[in-house]
């Protein structure tokens, strides 16, 4: 009976000794199988233009494997990848837009600097270009008086006048045609009598010719029974 145990036993050994060997080798493949599936992931989100993605995806493997060489490739095509979204968006007009994705390019490729200055002129020049309209028209603002009756938005201004105190209807007079001068308005003169158009039409005239000799001023007559005076000021289309 020995001798039997003793086969028994070693045969018992073998197995145990052989289902280790071969439960091994798949455990030693799983980081090898994982990696593989994260590198797919890198390069699909690279060639969806899931730049920020994709850029998750290579820092977690460069984290794993700081060493890894072949990851510089795959860091080079982000960067790559970035620039050209940053011209994309530059020529569409987005200016902050490519700055944010040219930065993005600069911080892959810290050592390759020429690449980037290209595109990073172009952002300097457009964001001087904007600086310069904004300040033109901040400028043009500035310039132009407060409108004193009408709404330079609107497309007309009805402004009522005082036919019974003339001291009055000349200050309004005064500061509509500031107005017609200023905001190139042309003029609708509304009266319930037809002798109430005449003067009206050679006061405001008077004060517009004083203020600009060379306005063309567009006047208009109408005469309507059942309104009281009025002016209608339209600010021309530029």
């Amino acid at each position: 009976m020995k001798p039997f145990a003793s086969r028994y036993l070693l045969l018992v050994a073998f197995s145990v000794l052989l289902g280790a060997c071969q439960s091994t080798p798949p455990a030693a493949t799983e980081p090898a199988d994982a990696r593989a599936t994260a590198i797919a992931q890198l390069e699909q989100s690279l060639a969806s233009s899931e730049l920020a993605t994709a850029e998750g995806q290579l820092a977690a493997l460069q984290a794993e494997s700081p060493n890894d060489q072949s990851l510089e490739q795959y860091q080079r095509q982000l960067a790559e990848a970035y620039l050209r979204r940053s011209q994309i968006v530059l020529q569409k007009g987005d200016v902050n837009a490519a700055a944010t994705a040219l930065s993005r390019a600069r911080a892959l490729m810290p050592k390759a600097p020429a690449l980037t200055g290209g595109v990073n002129n172009a952002i300097v020049n457009a964001r001087k270009a904007e600086l310069d309209r904004a300040e033109a028209a901040l400028m043009a603002a500035e310039a132009k008086p407060q409108a004193k009756v009408i709404d330079p938005t609107a497309e007309s201004t009805t402004v009522a006048l005082n036919l019974t105190d003339m001291a009055k209807l000349r200050r309004q007079l005064d500061a509509i045609a500031a107005d017609v001068v200023n905001y190139q308005c042309d003029v609708s003169i509304q009266a319930p009598r037809t002798q109430d158009y005449p003067w009206l039409a050679t006061l405001l005239t008077k004060r517009v010719k004083k203020l600009d000799s060379e306005f063309d001023l567009n006047l208009e007559k109408q005469i309507l029974r059942n309104i009281p005076a009025q002016m209608v000021l339209s600010p021309r289309k530029p």
